[in-house]
C-alpha cells in the first residue's frame, strides 16, 4: 500500500499536487492523468500542467485526489478511474464492466485493416467485443464494412452500445455466447480478443479489478481459443480470415490449432513489445 498523505494539509498548487502524487508512488504519467482528470482537463493535456503549475489547486480537486490515487495504487486500471481510454484513434468510455483495452490489441486491428481494402463492403464479426474497441476501430477505418459484434455480457454490451452511439459508428451488437447469436451467417473476417489466461496464473491477482470472465479460459488458457478455431469455419466464407489475440506464450499452440482445423496461410503478428500477440489463418477457397 501507499504512504498516502491523508492526514497532511492538502497541496496548495497544481505543482504541489503532482509532487504529492509522485511521493505516494504513482508513475509521473499516471499522476498527470489523475490530476488533469480532477481539474476537468483532457487527460492527455500534459502541456497544460506546465503552464498552470503555479495555479491554486481547487478544494474539490484536492478532496478527490487521495481516493483516486489509493485506488490506482491498489491496482485499479487508470482507465476506470478517469472513465475513458484511447484506442486506435478513438476515445472509448470504459468502466469495471469491461476489460481495460490494451494498446497491444491495436495489433489485431491493424492486421484486420490490412485484410480489408478501403471501400470493400466486407462482413466483419468481432467476438467478445467488451467495450466495442475492436469493432468500433474497424468500423471507423472501414466505413463500407458491415461490422457485427457479440458479447455474452449484457453489461459489456451496454458499454459497447454507448460507445457506438456516442461515436456515431454503425455496429450491429448481439448478446450471446460466441457464434450462437449469428447462427447461419458467414463473414469475410472474424476476429476476437477472447479470454486466454490460465486458471491459477500468477498474474491474475494484479487483474482483480477487471471482469474475470473476460480473462480466464480453463486450465491452460486455451479453452475459448479452441472453441473459436473449431467453430469459425462454419461462419467463414471461402477465403475468409480468422484473427485471434492470445497470450505471450501461446502463438505456437494457436497456430497448431489453426493448422489442424484446416486453415491456410497460418501466421502470427508481433505486438508493440515484439511478442507474438495475434495468430490467424485463411479459410481455404476463393
Amino acid at each position: 500500500m501507499s504512504n498516502l498523505h491523508t492526514e497532511s494539509a492538502p497541496p496548495a498548487t497544481v505543482a504541489d499536487a503532482l509532487r504529492r502524487l509522485a511521493d505516494d508512488g504513482l508513475p509521473r504519467r499516471e499522476a498527470q492523468m489523475l490530476l488533469l482528470h480532477v481539474l476537468g482537463q483532457p487527460t492527455h493535456a500534459r502541456a497544460w500542467l506546465l503552464t498552470h503549475d503555479g495555479d491554486a489547486l481547487p478544494a474539490s480537486a484536492a478532496d478527490r485526489l487521495p481516493a483516486l490515487a489509493a485506488r490506482r495504487l491498489n491496482g485499479e486500471p487508470i482507465a476506470y478511474l478517469v472513465g475513458h481510454k484511447a484506442f486506435h484513434g478513438l476515445t472509448l468510455q470504459v468502466d469495471a464492466r469491461v476489460l481495460d483495452p490494451r494498446d497491444d490489441t491495436e495489433t489485431l486491428v491493424d492486421w484486420a485493416l490490412s485484410l480489408l481494402p478501403p471501400g470493400a463492403a466486407a462482413d466483419v464479426l468481432d467476438l467478445g467485443t467488451g467495450s466495442g474497441a475492436i469493432a468500433l476501430a474497424v468500423a471507423q477505418q472501414r466505413p463500407q464494412a458491415r461490422v457485427s459484434a457479440v458479447d455474452a455480457s449484457l453489461d459489456a454490451l451496454a458499454v459497447a452500445r454507448a460507445n457506438a452511439d456516442r461515436l456515431g459508428l454503425p455496429v450491429a451488437l448481439h448478446h450471446g455466447s460466441w457464434f450462437t447469436p449469428v447462427a447461419g451467417q458467414r463473414f469475410d473476417l472474424v476476429l476476437s480478443n477472447p479470454p486466454y489466461i490460465a486458471e491459477g496464473d500468477a498474474h491474475l491477482p494484479a487483474l482483480a479489478h477487471e471482469p474475470r470472465a473476460a480473462l480466464v479460459s480453463g486450465a491452460d488458457g486455451l479453452d475459448d481459443l479452441r472453441h473459436l478455431v473449431a467453430h469459425a469455419p462454419a461462419h467463414l466464407r471461402p477465403g475468409g480470415w480468422l484473427l485471434l489475440e492470445h497470450g505471450w506464450d501461446q502463438a505456437m499452440a494457436v497456430r497448431g490449432l489453426l493448422q489442424l482445423a484446416g486453415f491456410a496461410e497460418v501466421q502470427s503478428r508481433h505486438d508493440l513489445g515484439g511478442v507474438e500477440r495475434c495468430s490467424g489463418g485463411r479459410w481455404p477457397g476463393a
